[in-house]
């Protein structure tokens, strides 16, 4: 009989230890450890999936054919720009987010689109097959040349891939699949491990596109074991309130493309579509100019973005004043804030200060460092910030501004949006004019606060 025994996995990591702990000794998470029970088998060579493995061979790297991949266009153009422009044969896709968010209806939007030319197969774990194709009738899909299968057993599934031999697979999801080698339960991080190392295995082997759909933990990552993320080539995160009209989706990993790059849709009727001119999106310029409020331009994946960046800072009761972040890192505010006291004069160490990204756009960037301690100057003395000025530039510790990548496309963006002036690094400063755009270089704080406040 087959023996079984009780280990403890790490969903972080995916190490394993007898018995169970508060932190995983191997990467130091806390509270990761989840009970699994395993039941080792003896599996012959077919069923294990290494048949055929002597016949591997060594190639020499200058023998490799490095030919340009041919893409797929998705039909949707804000979806291409964050694969990279467009689907590549063979790739393995990770798409994670909150439950209702448009997992589900992005990628059944782009199975019907690419079945015009491509033999497409959509396994769903968690739908029944009926409500598959009501979400197709409801959107108005030609889903004519879409073949649905409703399946959580991985060598099912793989058996019907051999037999149809579709070009295009989706999973929906990864976490509700199962596989005969392992007895635990389905959702579990070692099924959810080796139901993606089949799938994947079998997907580079056969050159099949394939996008896997994957749950969230309630601190918005993937769940499941860590190494999930490196086994796939694209990871793809929606970010954004499920109740809004608006959805982000943004590439963490890209192998065929760049990362952080930033795809914008509108949540409609008929779908999602994609926004054509998102800085437009996240820009509401009212006639009179409030204080607390700065226009920076960011740099997301391959193009800049115009986003408003806000501040308030108010009278604090608390023995500790509050930093509260929406859109931003906490920790680079509370450093910043230090800066400004020791280089800048200004003191907030008795104040709550509050800032928040409008739009529900994430900044990662140091560029916005600048906005946002001219957003927090301007809440602070109630003096609004001229509505056709546009900030941008990093904050170091010694009071600096320093230069930030690609300033001369973030001021072609704000030129070609009416703005009429910006506060840049000295770096930053263009070799050529740009029209319409009167540049205004700094290179230490107290400059940067004299040219916003004060003029020229």
């Amino acid at each position: 009989m087959a023996k079984s025994k009780q280990i403890y996995v790490c969903n972080q990591c995916g190490s394993q230890s007898p018995k169970w702990a508060g932190q995983c000794t191997d990467c130091g998470a806390w509270n990761s450890l989840v009970e699994e029970v395993v039941t080792e088998r003896k599996l012959s060579a077919k069923q294990s999936g290494y048949a055929g493995m002597d016949d591997v061979s060594i190639h020499a790297l200058e023998s490799i054919d490095c030919q340009e991949q041919s893409r797929q266009t998705s039909g949707e153009s804000e979806f291409d720009r964050v694969l990279g422009g467009g689907l590549v044969a063979g790739s393995v896709i990770l798409i994670g987010g909150d439950p209702g968010i448009g997992k589900s209806t992005l990628l059944l939007q782009t199975v019907c689109h690419l079945s015009q030319n491509n033999q497409v197969l959509y396994v769903t774990g968690e739908e029944s097959l009926q409500q598959v194709a009501m979400r197709a009738k409801r959107l108005q899909l030609s889903s004519d040349n879409v073949a649905l299968m409703a399946q959580t057993h991985v060598e099912s599934i793989l058996a019907q891939v051999e037999k149809q031999k579709p070009q295009i697979l989706v999973i929906d999801s990864i976490q509700t699949l199962f596989t005969d080698t392992i007895t635990a339960a389905p959702g579990a991080v070692s099924q959810v491990r080796e139901s993606a190392a089949r799938l994947v295995r079998f997907a580079k082997t056969h050159q099949v596109a394939m996008f896997l759909v994957g749950h969230v933990t309630k601190d918005g990552s993937l769940a499941g074991p860590r190494v999930l993320e490196h086994m796939v080539d694209t990871v793809l995160y929606f970010e954004g309130e499920s109740d809004s009209r608006f959805r982000l989706l943004r590439a963490r990993k890209n192998r065929f493309g760049a990362v952080n790059e930033l795809g914008i849709f509108a949540m409609t009727e008929a779908g999602l579509k994609g926004v054509t001119n998102p800085s437009a999106l996240f820009l509401n310029r009212s006639a009179t100019p409030v204080s607390g409020s700065v226009i920076m331009v960011s740099w997301e994946g391959s193009r800049p973005l115009l986003v408003e960046v806000q501040a308030l800072v108010d009278e604090s009761h608390l023995a500790n004043p509050r930093r509260v972040t929406v859109g931003l890192e906490a920790n680079r505010l509370a450093m910043l804030l230090a800066v400004l006291h020791r280089h800048g004069h200004v003191a907030t160490y008795d104040r709550d200060v509050f800032a928040n990204v409008v739009g529900g756009v994430r900044v990662h960037e140091t560029a916005a460092d600048l906005a946002l301690m001219c957003a927090v100057l301007s809440s602070l003395n109630n003096r609004a910030i001229a509505a056709d000025c546009v900030i941008f530039g990093e904050i170091g510790l010694s009071g600096e501004i320093r230069p930030v990548q690609r300033g001369p496309e973030r001021l072609q963006e704000a030129a070609k949006h009416g703005f009429t002036r910006a506060i840049v690094p000295l770096g930053n400063k263009p070799k050529k004019a740009i029209e319409g755009l009167t540049v205004v270089a700094v290179s230490r704080l107290d400059q940067a606060i004299e040219a916003v406040f004060r003029g020229d």
